[in-house]
């Protein structure tokens, strides 16, 4: 099916010219056109900022390209089709690109939450709607899915009591541990890493409880709670795994009032956005045992302060948004962009678009 929608119209030509703003590697690069052989890939890694480590999108502090370098860049931008990432994962480059490029038609963000990054940008209504956004959810599924499941894991077996008794050399008398198979576990966010989680979760016999606006339940879903809902579930569950994206409707979603509501000694586990979570109720929950244990891969702002009471409560275990970093994103976004360019150039609907209302 087409539409007169971007990023689902065909282009009226055979080729998509593509412009490389984000680092990609040389056997990248090969994979994009070989998969897409209708890419014409502009891939210039001397005006990109090489990357420190696996998905390193950012350039480090104090990058700057020559004059001369940066004039090359964004001639180079302003001729494309399509980006493959936001220029220096910067809001301020991407308007500019967009303003100055009436040709542009398709812009993949590198980020799973991407369109946060769009709606820094402050496009108006009508670049909105002539240029289609993509993000790369779902890339960073299976090892964040995993990093879910360790924190569910460690709530349930006292990682903080076993830490703390073997730094004090304390060989305690014995305690009855939980058992994840005789818990019931709510996910919040059912897109591409809630439902992988819920499938790993599933797979060892958790009862899993997805949180979401739509009925669908994928594999491993026993039920679903509407948002509305809230309230009235977190009693009845054991551990809840975030992996809502960062948006209006979801900010401080995990309040006070929501924290209190949870069976106390709750289990919490953020792998989606950090301003979900409103930080100094959590701070106080985990205080007082309501929260019994929370593992953190993302924060309100990032980095997170270095006072941050969180950094210093036993229960809590701080993970610097590394969780979803595995040496094969790289090539899974690369995948990804491709089976987008030809959906584009064939005038099917893109993976992954960003809704510009809610900008996720």
């Amino acid at each position: 099916m087409s539409s007169d929608r971007p990023g689902s119209a065909a282009l009226g030509s055979d080729r998509l010219r593509v412009v490389v703003a984000a680092p990609l590697s040389a056997d990248n690069a090969e994979l994009l056109t070989r998969l897409e052989p209708r890419i014409e890939l502009v891939h210039r890694p001397e005006l990109v900022h090489e990357m420190r480590w696996p998905a390193d999108f950012s350039p480090a502090p104090g990058f700057a390209r020559s004059p001369e370098q940066q004039a090359e860049l964004d001639a180079l931008i302003d001729g494309a089709d399509a980006l493959y990432g936001i220029p220096d994962v910067d809001p301020a480059a991407l308007a500019r690109a967009v303003a100055a490029n009436p040709r542009l038609r398709w812009v993949h963000t590198m980020a799973a939450g991407g369109g946060g990054q769009v709606k820094a940008a402050g496009l108006d209504a009508d670049q909105l709607a002539r240029v289609a956004f993509s993000t790369s959810a779902g890339v960073h599924g299976g090892p964040l899915a995993e990093f879910a499941v360790f924190g569910v894991l460690a709530g349930a077996k006292s990682l903080p009591r076993l830490l703390q008794q073997q730094r004090a050399h304390d060989w305690s008398g014995r305690w009855l541990m939980g058992q994840i198979s005789a818990q019931r576990v709510l996910v919040a966010g059912l897109g591409g890493i809630g439902a992988v989680v819920a499938k790993k979760l599933a797979a060892l016999d958790v009862e899993v409880i997805g949180l979401s606006r739509r009925p669908e339940r994928p594999e491993g879903v026993a039920s679903i709670v509407h948002p509305d809902d809230l309230l009235e579930v977190m009693p009845t569950i054991d551990a809840l795994v975030t992996t809502l994206p960062g948006t209006a409707a979801t900010e401080g979603l995990l309040n006070a009032e929501v924290l209190a509501a949870a069976r106390p000694g709750l289990t919490l586990v953020s792998v989606g956005r950090g301003t979900v979570i409103d930080e100094p109720a959590l701070i106080e929950a985990l205080r007082s045992g309501q929260v019994g244990f929370a593992a953190l891969d993302v924060a309100a702002v990032e980095p997170l302060a270095t006072d941050s009471p969180l950094w210093d409560l036993p229960n809590a275990l701080i993970s610097p948004h590394t969780a979803g970093l595995d040496a094969d994103e790289d090539r899974r976004i690369a995948e990804l962009f491709a089976r987008n360019a030809t959906r584009l150039l064939d005038g099917e609907e893109l993976i992954n678009r960003v809704d510009t209302v809610e900008f996720y």
